[in-house]
């Protein structure tokens, strides 16, 4: 769920950068009288994603506008269809325009690449796609929504929200077992410990230290399979580091309980999404 306060921030600063010196086309273009009807159309396949934000934006530029959804968030649209509409001042549309189609561009190009990740898994099995924190500075809200409209899931939010362990934590606190013991003592009670290694002797220091979350980064296959009998359910095992799409069967057959994929963030191409204009009066 959308948080309608962050929501605002980040439209209003988007529209800012993009209207500071107003809109010399339109203006000296479009009568003010001008009422036209705008439709969003998905111009490739795509999940439909952002519904909200491109409301806000039309509504943030003219609170008389009508903008209506004929989609249902998250749903998968093929060519041709129609996500949403706009209508009112053909000035206000336009002025409006561009940066509507930005966010629902970059939101639905998140849910689809999730929706990809996630439909490549086994029938019935039980590992989760998530993200990461490679999200696009001051944007991370609507990425993040992005990426569970399109099935998969959320890693930690924020620095605070729980405890991940890396390799340059454990080389300033000097080594795993400090790491965590430090971590059990300071952290709250509800926060679990994540730490992330680079060798199965580094697992079986995690194991050994009590980590409830185990990050496999960049493991080969013969690697992940040794610590996968290492741990056996003693602490949920997550692998991250190049993930790619063709990878993820492979790896969830092996019996791990989450993939975390910052591509879904920082590497998901746009939604081809356009905005057609018509004349009413």
């Amino acid at each position: 769920m959308l948080v309608m306060n962050i929501v605002s921030e980040i439209v209003e600063r988007a529209l800012a950068e993009d209207l500071a010196g107003g809109d010399l086309t339109t203006e000296a273009t479009v009568p003010e009288s001008t009422i036209a009807v705008g439709r969003a159309i998905a111009r490739a396949p795509c999940v439909a994603c952002g519904a909200d934000v491109f409301a806000k934006v039309f509504y943030s530029i003219d609170a008389s506008l009508r903008v209506e959804g004929s989609v249902e968030e998250g749903s998968w649209m093929e060519a041709g269809q129609a996500l949403w509409e706009v209508e009112g001042s053909a000035r206000s549309i336009l002025l409006a325009e561009r940066t509507a189609l930005n966010f629902v561009q970059r939101m639905s190009g998140i849910a689809t690449l999730a929706r990809s990740f996630v439909s490549a898994l086994p029938e019935g099995c039980r590992t989760r796609i998530t993200d990461t924190r490679k999200t696009t500075p001051g944007l991370r809200h609507l990425e993040r929504y992005a990426v569970r409209m399109g099935g998969a899931h959320n890693h930690r939010d924020m620095l605070g929200s729980a405890v991940l362990i890396k390799d340059n934590h454990i080389e300033a606190a000097g080594g795993i077992t400090t790491a965590v013991a430090q971590a059990r003592k300071r952290a709250p009670h509800t926060s679990k410990i994540e730490v992330e290694v680079e060798s199965i002797e580094q697992v079986e220091e995690a194991l050994s230290a009590g980590a409830d979350i185990i990050m496999l980064d960049n493991f080969s296959l013969e690697q992940l399979d040794s610590a996968v009998a290492l741990v056996k359910g003693k602490a949920l095992l997550e692998v991250s580091g190049k993930i790619t799409l063709d990878r993820i069967a492979d790896l969830a057959r092996r019996g791990v309980d989450v993939i975390s994929v910052g591509a879904l963030t920082h590497s998901a191409p746009a939604a081809d999404i356009a905005l057609d204009i018509e004349r009413l009066s």
